[in-house]
C-alpha cells in the first residue's frame, strides 16, 4: 500500500499536534492553514500540509499555536507554547522510499525498563533505576552502567524472564505504526540495550523484521550476573541502523530512527528522520523531532502514511 499523503517534489512536510487529551476542542490553532489535512490516531490529533522545501512561509509561528497561556522557557525551537507541538519532515526524507522504522526498545517501543523490572525480583529495583537514569542522561558510560546492573541479577531463576515478558507493555501506538509501515512495504526494526531474552517474544508479537539485544548468561537455570558477547551500546546501535537499512535498499534519508535516551544518540545521527521520543535532555538535541505526546502512532503520520 502507497503512502496515504504523497509528497510533492521540493516540499517539507509541516504536522501541528497535541494529546486528545487536550481540551482545545477541534479547531485547529489559528497558524494553521485552513488547506490543512486533519488527522489523528491512538493518543493525538493535528493537522498536516506542505510547504516549499526550506520557505519560510506557510509554516506556523509558535507563539500562535497556544491554546493558553505560555509558559516559561515553551518557546525554544521546536517546543512549542501550551498545548500543540509543530515537527518538520524534510523534503529529502519525504521523498526517499522505501522508508525503514528502527526503535529503541525500552522506554519506547515499550513503556517499562526490563532490567529494572528484573531487578525488583532481585530486590533492588530503586538501585539499579538509578543507576539506569544517569546513564540515560549520558551520566554514566553506557557498557559499565549496564555491567554493574545486571551483577545485580546475580542468582536469579530464569523463569523470572517469562515474568518479565508477561508484564512488557507496549508504548501506545506501536502496533498502529507497525502494522502502517508493513502496509507500506516497509521493514520495522528494534534494537536495544536489554536483553535477548525479554526482545524475541516481544519481537514475535509484534512482528518486527529485525532485531538486537544483549544476551543474559544463564547457567544451570539461574542468571549468572554477566552478558555475553559485545554490549549493544550506542555505536553498535548506530551500526545496525546501517546494516539493516543497506540490506533492505533503504537509503539514509529513508531511516526514521526513535529513542529516548543518550545510549540513542549515535543511531538517531544516523537516521534521516531522528525521533526523541519523551527524551532526556542529551538526545533531543540530536532530534529533529521531539515527540513529547506518548503514542508510537504519531511516527505514522509523520512517514507520510
Amino acid at each position: 500500500m502507497p503512502p496515504t499523503f504523497s509528497p510533492s517534489p521540493g516540499t517539507d512536510l509541516m504536522l501541528v499536534y497535541a494529546a486528545t487529551s487536550v481540551s482545545a476542542g477541534d479547531s485547529p490553532p489559528s497558524s494553521v492553514p485552513t488547506h490543512a489535512e486533519p488527522v489523528g490516531g491512538v493518543g493525538f490529533r493535528g493537522w498536516r500540509w506542505e510547504v516549499p522545501a526550506g520557505a519560510s512561509g506557510g509554516r506556523p509561528e509558535a507563539a500562535l499555536l497556544s491554546q493558553g497561556p505560555l509558559s516559561p522557557g515553551s518557546l525554544s525551537e521546536g517546543r512549542l507554547a501550551a498545548d500543540h507541538a509543530v515537527a518538520v519532515v524534510p523534503d529529502a526524507v519525504r521523498q526517499a522510499q522505501p522508508k525503514m522504522l528502527v526503535m529503541d526498545v525500552d522506554s519506547t517501543l515499550i513503556r517499562q525498563e526490563v532490567i529494572e523490572l528484573l531487578a525488583a525480583h532481585a530486590g533492588r529495583e530503586a538501585e539499579v533505576a538509578a543507576v539506569t537514569e544517569a546513564a540515560m542522561r549520558g551520566e554514566l558510560d553506557f557498557t559499565q552502567s549496564l555491567h554493574h546492573r545486571v551483577q545485580a541479577l546475580a542468582g536469579l531463576d530464569a523463569a523470572v524472564i517469562d515474568d518479565v515478558v508477561a508484564a512488557v507493555e507496549p508504548q501506545p501506538g506501536a502496533r498502529e505504526v507497525i502494522a502502517a509501515f508493513h502496509a507500506a512495504g516497509w521493514q520495522v526494526c528494534a534494537v536495544s540495550g536489554g536483553f535477548t531474552q525479554v526482545l524475541a517474544p516481544l519481537a514475535d508479537d509484534l512482528g518486527l523484521d529485525h532485531y538486537r539485544a544483549n544476551d543474559l548468561e544463564i547457567v544451570q537455570g539461574r542468571l549468572t550476573g554477566r552478558v555475553l558477547g559485545t554490549v549493544v551500546d550506542r555505536a553498535v546501535k548506530a551500526e545496525m541502523v546501517r546494516r539493516w537499512s543497506a540490506e533492505a535498499g533503504v537509503s539514509p534519508e529513508g531511516v526514521v530512527a526513535a529513542g529516548d535516551g543518550a545510549n540513542d544518540i549515535d543511531m538517531l545521527d544516523a537516521a534521516g528522520l531522528a525521533v526523541a521520543f519523551c527524551a532526556k535532555p542529551a538526545l533531543r538535541e540530536h532530534a529533529d523531532v521531539e515527540l513529547d505526546v506518548p503514542s508510537l502512532d504519531v511516527i505514522r503520520v509523520l512517514a507520510g502514511l
